[in-house]
């Protein structure tokens, strides 16, 4: 099978975050559950209505552009993809074809083709899931069962649409660019972009065709060699990464499967069965002529940079800190585990919280800040049962910021061993106040008492003659059980290294 060279290309539709929808003063809620209540005449398609253009969608779009660091349109314009389908009211969906308001930019390493606008198509909900909801003793037969209805509070909703060009050759490498593009579109506050609402869907354009064998083959580009590549086939309507990997890996077998058969893979649009984990087959491809463009006559033509708050300057200031960047600023800057990075760059709650403590350390106190925040920290969050929401719950509510530093402090300057310091978070995250007073109430401050902890030791050995005589036939493990019994009987507040020193010098070993 190393013989094929799998290609992917992506299409990515997100949702976008606005109070209204695309073309029309109709509510913009994802989260709204009765049907057909955030309509109106325009979304609706009725005759004779007139679409007014969504500036702070196109606003989204633009600051999605210029994180890409694609080519920002100066000229613009929306066009009708005329297609007939029930979750169309129009008889066509407003799009853009020929001038999109993107074009070009990289995420990932992927080659972005373009990124344009275009509005959102109503929802079909089939009965007899609708009939399951509400009463699942309704007979299984019921002839109902077999119709469908259709919500239209999503259609004209604004959805951003991203292709990239065919440059990804595995499906991991394609889940891993839905992901980066999701972090994406939170951090510039476009979209929640989630893909159990629907928010976010994926759609992978998959080719095989037979891997370079030459060398002049092996350096071509991969827009020259799109020219040779294998028969496409769409997988649509992705909503999750778990099938857009598998999707695309089955899809990929199933073409290497038909290959080796001597047999023709066919062009055309397949769904995927997330139960049966396969594709199947839907409808032939179309092609862009199929939809039969044309600009909209109802609404105006976009010069961008004349518009003061969507010119290219007022796009670029408003970004924020991005995604990568932020990696970099872990890694690099910080010295950060890349573990460590990523889950602050993912969980952004956490990255905030993370960014307000350093403020008040030193870059080598930044790693170990790190392991009590992503270990400890988060430990006592996911155990707590009045959070519902991980991702919502304000960390500076529940451990303040210099008590969350003076606690490193403590630790980096010996003050406090690691099991001291655990007790001290913990009780600082139920309410309490002030680590350093936390530590000295609980006896928790480090002792360095060479006499308080040889009486401590003294008792140790007398308790465990075993044990001390298992260290001096050569067992080491035998000495840090004796360590632990020490930060035992003294609570957490010995100081371990200092334990350590004085077992040794008590316990002498004879030269082998």
């Amino acid at each position: 099978m190393d013989k094929y060279l799998p290609t992917i290309g992506l299409e990515i539709h997100a949702e976008l975050k606005t109070g209204t929808k695309m073309f029309c003063d109709s509510k913009n809620d994802p989260d709204e559950k009765v049907p057909n209540v955030n309509i109106c005449p325009i979304c609706m398609g009725y005759p004779g209505t007139l679409p007014v253009i969504n500036k702070e969608a196109v606003r989204h779009v633009l600051r999605m552009g210029e994180a890409l660091g694609g080519e920002i349109a100066d000229f613009t314009e929306f066009d009708r993809k005329n297609y007939f389908y029930p979750d169309i009211p129009k008889g066509y969906q407003i799009s853009q074809y020929k001038y999109p308001l993107v074009r070009g930019g990289k995420l990932n390493n992927v080659s972005i083709t373009r990124v344009h606008l275009e509005e959102d198509t109503a929802r079909s909900q089939h009965m007899s899931q609708i009939n399951a909801d509400i009463n699942p003793r309704i007979s299984a037969d019921n002839p109902r069962d077999s119709a469908s209805l259709l919500d239209f509070n999503r259609a004209g909703v604004p959805l951003m649409e991203l292709v990239t060009e065919p440059v990804i050759h595995s499906a991991e490498e394609a889940s891993a660019f839905a992901k980066e593009l999701q972090l994406l579109l939170q951090y510039l506050g476009a979209g929640d972009a989630n893909m159990e609402k629907g928010e976010m869907r994926v759609e992978a354009n998959v080719s095989v065709s037979e891997r370079p064998r030459t060398n002049a083959d092996l350096t071509q580009t991969d827009a020259e060699r799109s020219s040779s590549l294998g028969v496409k086939v769409e997988i649509k309507n992705l909503n999750s990464f778990r099938a857009v990997e598998k999707a695309i890996a089955y899809e990929t077998r199933r073409h290497i499967e038909l290959l080796e058969k001597g047999e023709k893979v066919i062009q055309e649009t397949r769904g995927w069965d997330e139960v049966k984990e396969i594709t199947f087959s839907q409808r032939t491809k179309e092609e862009s002529h199929d939809y039969r463009y044309f600009p909209d006559p109802d609404l105006p033509k976009l010069s961008i940079q004349k518009i003061d708050s969507l010119h290219s300057e007022a796009i670029k200031t408003s970004l924020p800190e991005l995604p990568w960047n932020k990696r970099t600023k872990y890694i690099k800057v910080m010295g950060i585990k890349a573990e460590d990075a990523e889950f602050f760059v993912i969980n952004r709650n956490w990255g905030m919280y993370f960014d307000s403590i350093a403020g008040d350390l030193n870059k080598s106190e930044f790693q170990l800040a790190a392991n009590y925040i992503t270990s400890d920290l988060a430990g006592l969050v996911r155990s707590d049962s009045s959070v519902k929401d991980e991702t919502e719950v304000n960390l500076l509510d529940k451990v303040a910021i210099p008590d969350f530093a003076e606690l490193i402090k403590m630790i980096i300057g010996k003050k406090i061993s690691s099991r001291g310091a655990k007790d001290i978070l913990k009780k600082l995250y139920e309410g309490e106040e002030g680590a350093r007073r936390i530590a000295e109430v609980n006896d928790l401050i480090q002792k360095s008492d060479d006499a308080a902890l040889i009486t401590i030791v003294n008792k140790i050995i007398a308790d465990n003659q075993k044990v001390v005589a298992d260290y001096k036939e050569g067992k080491e493990a035998a000495l840090q059980y004796l360590i632990g019994q020490g930060m035992k009987a003294s609570k957490g507040s010995a100081n371990p290294e200092l334990l350590k020193k004085i077992f040794t010098e008590k316990l002498p070993r004879s030269p082998s």
